[in-house]
């Protein structure tokens, strides 16, 4: 709606008078029509209209309005107030990294429209950016967390049209792109950032399910790094580059040992990316024997960690000098392999070093007491042996890193009762003290140096990251859905998230500010998307909708992130296809 200035002429003088049109399709074209006359009106009294109906036009018909000038009112100031402070930041960030990855423009190119109220990009996208600004269920974000957000004012969705239904039903839309959204991601973040996808690294960790999960054949118990044994659970294997970035995802039974998906994985990625000459950085969980000849038989290149036992067979090396200094505290030691065509790599940590020693102190000091309090309970009362001996094994395996230092004998006296005694084994702790803080790598790369092999293997460190902001920023665990399809949906939308995530640090570091996204995002998510109402003299209220002006701190990083805060915001009243 716009306003209309008439023209009468009455007893020879020329009067303009005012009227609210309306403009509207009809099949021959566009008509408009009278909606109110108005009269005589002054300024204040047109810029009071214009305002109460501003927020019913299109954007074609506004400049309309441009000719009203000056753009003065009487207001009464006693009566000002500000409504509906959302937040604004937080989802305003996130809608300029998904412009920067493109993301907007691939899934309405990839996902099909149908009879929808609501493009389903959109809706993934309330998905995702709740996921990285506030995690939370997807019943949470349609009751509470969608209307007290900006996300109504920046992808023109209505509140009433969010609700956990359509939510849900955005997870069984979104999770068939995985696999072309991962590629998306992969080309433009190269093109963005510069990466190199020549090192890769590949970890596992898993989730637990708050539920039965009977629906869901992947979730098994199995072992659990969030430490619920008594929970279902699913695994995930994530591959990222050399600075975290993630490269793409699968998901495997609860149940399943990591050793038994690193050749799923390898095949997967190479099939999607093809197999270039990339290096297999994974730790000694991923490698048995058959994983190394499967990385040997077509060329592969790794480097893996293996298990300590293996130092024994390099005791020689580790008491001898010829260690190489990388910095204060840490030595590295290249050893070439019996068969040639593998390199082995010696490293020791002096912090590492204190740590193990003070666990083998630790412990030593558990079973030493913990058996003179067994020893004690045999000289008081009478035990058969094999109670005596379920309990030394309880205490053993309750401290093993230091059970092979006692030598334990568990007999019956002349009694007839069980009787204890145990002395240590000065070998075993002369073994132990040697090789505390060294652990050995194992490589097909022989054209590398020690150093550059150990700086590539402790890359891992990414992937341990990548799955700690997963799990505590984006609130990966725990998984409350039941369904399979909608277990891995959930996860898909938190590998975005990470995705945004990365972009952000990425940005940070180019800009010069560290490597602290989150500290970015949190500063940045205490801007404000307000309504602010100015109560006239004549005529209706005047509201605007203006973002809160930023702290001289959140300035200073916008500026540096080369981001510009609009001065004020027009709400789209119907739900569009693109972004405002």
């Amino acid at each position: 709606m716009y306003l209309r200035r008439w023209y009468r002429t009455i007893k020879g003088r020329r009067t303009a008078y005012w009227a609210l049109v309306e403009s509207y399709r009809t099949e021959r074209g566009p008509r408009q029509r009278v909606v109110a006359y108005l009269g005589e009106m002054d300024q204040a009294g047109r810029m009071g209209v214009k305002q109460a109906a501003q927020g019913k036009t299109s954007d074609r018909q506004r400049h309309l309005f441009d000719d009203v000038e000056p753009r003065y009112v009487e207001v009464d100031v006693n009566k000002i107030k500000v409504e509906r402070v959302r937040d604004f930041g937080g989802p305003w960030l996130g809608l300029q990294l998904i412009k920067q990855l493109q993301l907007d423009a691939f899934l309405e190119r990839v996902m099909p429209t149908g009879r929808e109220d609501v493009a389903w990009p959109l809706m993934s996208w309330v998905l995702v950016l709740s996921r990285l600004c506030d995690p939370s269920s997807e019943l949470r974000i349609a009751e509470h967390l969608y209307e007290h957000s900006a996300l109504a004012d920046l992808l023109g969705v209505l509140a009433d049209k969010v609700n956990d239904d359509r939510l849900y039903r955005t997870l069984d839309q979104l999770l068939p792109h995985k696999e072309a959204l991962e590629k998306h991601l992969k080309n433009r973040l190269g093109e963005l950032f510069d990466l190199e996808y020549d090192l890769l690294l590949y970890d596992v960790t898993s989730t637990y399910f708050e539920g039965q999960a009977s629906a869901n054949p992947q979730a098994q118990r199995g072992y659990s790094r969030d430490c619920r044994p008594d929970c279902k659970q699913v695994c995930i294997g994530l591959v990222v580059s050399k600075c975290g970035m993630p490269l793409g995802y699968e998901v495997f039974a609860g149940n399943r040992a990591d050793v038994t998906t690193m050749q799923e994985i390898v095949e997967t990625m190479e099939s999607r990316y093809g197999r270039a000459n990339r290096i297999w950085a994974m730790d000694r969980g991923m490698i048995s024997e058959e994983n190394i000849a499967f990385m040997k038989s077509e060329g592969r290149r790794y480097i893996v960690g293996t298990r300590k036992a293996m130092l024994k067979q390099y005791e020689r090396e580790l008491l001898a000098d010829d260690w190489e200094l990388i910095r204060k505290g840490l030595e590295v030691k290249q050893v070439a392999a019996p068969t040639g065509d593998e390199t082995f790599i010696l490293c020791r940590s002096a912090d590492r070093q204190a740590k193990e020693k003070a666990i083998h102190e630790r412990f030593e000091k558990r079973i030493d007491q913990g058996l003179e309090r067994i020893a004690s309970g045999c000289a008081k009362r009478q035990h058969k042996v094999a109670v005596i001996e379920r309990r030394v094994g309880k205490l053993l395996g309750q401290n093993s890193r230091a059970a092979g230092l006692f030598t334990i004998d568990v007999k019956e006296n002349n009694r007839g009762s069980a009787a204890i005694s145990w002395s240590k084994d000065e070998t075993w702790r002369d073994w132990a003290s040697l090789s505390e803080g060294c652990y050995l790598l194992r490589t097909n790369v022989i054209d590398w140096n020690a150093k550059n092999l150990w700086q590539a293997y402790m890359q891992l460190t990414q992937a341990e990251a990548a799955f700690a902001i997963h799990k505590s920023d984006l609130k990966l665990r725990p998984v409350w859905h039941q369904k399979e399809h909608r277990v891995q949906a959930h996860i898909f939308v938190c590998f975005l998230a990470y995705v945004l995530w990365k972009t952000l640090s990425q940005w940070c570091q180019r800009a010069g500010l560290g490597d602290e996204p989150r500290k970015v995002l949190d500063e940045l998510s205490r801007i404000k998307l307000v309504d602010v109402v100015l109560p006239t003299r004549t005529g209706p209220p005047i509201r605007q909708r203006c973002v809160s002006r930023p702290t001289d701190h959140q300035a200073i990083l916008l500026d540096r992130l080369g981001l510009h805060l609009p001065q004020r915001f027009k709400m789209k009243t119907d739900v569009v296809k693109t972004f405002a």
